[in-house]
């Protein structure tokens, strides 16, 4: 045997010393090496709160739903090789999602887990799957209709939906028509018969197989477009978030003027009763005057009021701001302001405030509107949009609170999917 030198033999011991001590830190710390790194975003938050990226390029997400688990499914929408539904799950509960699957071949927006089913919309119907006791899906290849053949002509046409506790799904059914203006006329069709079969929400059972849309019944008329609805357990209502309409200077330039085109009319928040009118497409709210204003296709001008029979909303917001979703939030993580009160993701843009693609909430008190709305979470565009240098690069659609209270925003143009999370500051 050759001898080792004294040098030969203090690196040997380095070297193993070296392991040991490397081995040890490995089993304290048995996710150090695989913990993924945060990405940074430019959201912007209050004190306190702080948005992670969970997920980028996961295609046109519209509403999700989060499991018991944490699992989240969000629907999809144009579709190219992608399937309908996205399901992320935190296999290790690590608050990392770290399996990714998907399933379903029509794209849609609306989706919400309720009575042990995951319930999905197309842009012409609703279907469900059944769940088992951790709330995954069973069969993914045979879904059960609920209803279908809805009208879709393309435009507006999202089939977003919500569910009480007395097995009801309320459908919204949004006009293809922007003013239910006659084609290459100034004038609006009277009466609107798109009403019969659109603009408006919908009320079926959840719990009866291969409903048409003979089976439904008219909730809410007059409601142009209600992507964004909420079912608020505490009031036991239907909330609905809409979109406004227009082109009021285009056809009318007598009595609007382009800044009225760019800054009217409001979108809107409504509390809605079986039965309610909102008004559309004969009148329009405008934020300004805080009245209901008849539309220039019936006669308006920009000072005559209408819409007598019509509800108010409780809240307005600026023009083209674009709601996408609804949620009331019952988390225990947040500040004790946001208890209750609703928030919303708004999906375009205003010329008046030269702001959008943004969170915004609204505090509610007894189940109503108790002061004014606010920007919750900002800068989703990516850009300065009163100077714009480059395209957008997120639209906020889908809204979804976690397990222990944390916000979920996703985007439709990015696909990004944003925690959002709270925690006191330390002062």
């Amino acid at each position: 045997m050759k001898n080792c030198s004294p040098l030969r033999i203090v690196s040997l011991l380095t070297l193993i010393v070296f392991l040991g001590l490397l081995n040890t830190q490995c089993k304290d710390n048995p996710k150090q090496s695989t913990a993924p790194e945060k990405k940074e975003t430019d959201i912007v938050v209050n004190d306190g709160f702080s948005v992670e990226i969970l997920g980028e390029g996961l295609g046109a997400l519209r509403h999700m739903t989060v499991s018991k688990n944490g699992n989240i499914y969000i629907n999809r929408s144009k579709l190219k090789d992608e399937k309908g539904i996205l399901l992320l799950k935190d296999t290790d509960k690590d608050g990392v999602f770290d399996e990714e699957q998907s399933f379903g071949d029509l794209p849609g927006t609306g989706i919400l887990i309720k009575n042990g089913y995951l319930y999905a919309s197309s842009n012409t119907g609703v279907f469900r799957y059944k769940l088992d006791e951790n709330e995954e899906i069973i069969d993914l290849e045979h879904p059960e209709k609920i209803v279908d053949g809805l009208i879709d002509k393309g435009r507006d046409n999202a089939k977003s939906f919500v569910m009480d506790n007395e097995a009801n799904i309320y459908v919204t059914i949004g006009s293809w028509n922007d003013p239910c203006r006659e084609e290459g006329s100034g004038k609006g069709i009277m009466p609107c018969v798109i009403l019969d079969s659109a603009g408006g929400i919908w009320k079926f059972k959840a719990d009866k197989l291969d409903q048409t849309f003979s089976d439904g019944t008219r909730y809410a008329t007059g409601v142009k477009n209600a992507v964004g609805t909420a079912w608020n357990f505490k009031t036991n209502s239907l909330f609905a978030v809409v979109h406004g309409r227009g082109a009021f200077h285009d056809f009318y330039p007598e009595s609007y003027t382009a800044k009225h085109s760019a800054e009217l009319p409001a979108e809107t928040l409504y509390e809605l009763h079986e039965g309610d009118d909102v008004g559309w497409p004969y009148i329009y709210y405008d934020q300004f005057q805080k009245k209901k204003m008849l539309a220039p296709e019936y006669g308006g001008d920009g000072e005559k009021t209408g819409g007598e029979e019509a509800i108010d909303p409780i809240a307005a917001f600026p023009a083209h701001l674009g709601p996408n979703d609804l949620l009331f939030y019952t988390g225990e993580m947040f500040p004790e302001k946001y208890k209750d009160g609703a928030f919303i993701a708004f999906h375009g843009q205003s010329p008046e405030l030269k702001k959008g693609y943004l969170v915004a909430f609204v505090p509610f008190k007894d189940g109503k509107p108790s002061g004014e709305w606010e920007v919750f979470a900002d800068n989703f565009s990516g850009i300065d949009l009163a100077n714009p240098d480059g395209p957008v690069q997120h639209r906020p659609c889908g809204l979804a609170q976690g397990p222990d209270g944390e916000l979920y925003v996703c985007d439709d143009l990015g696909g990004t999917l944003y925690k959002i999370s709270y925690e006191p500051p330390a002062n």
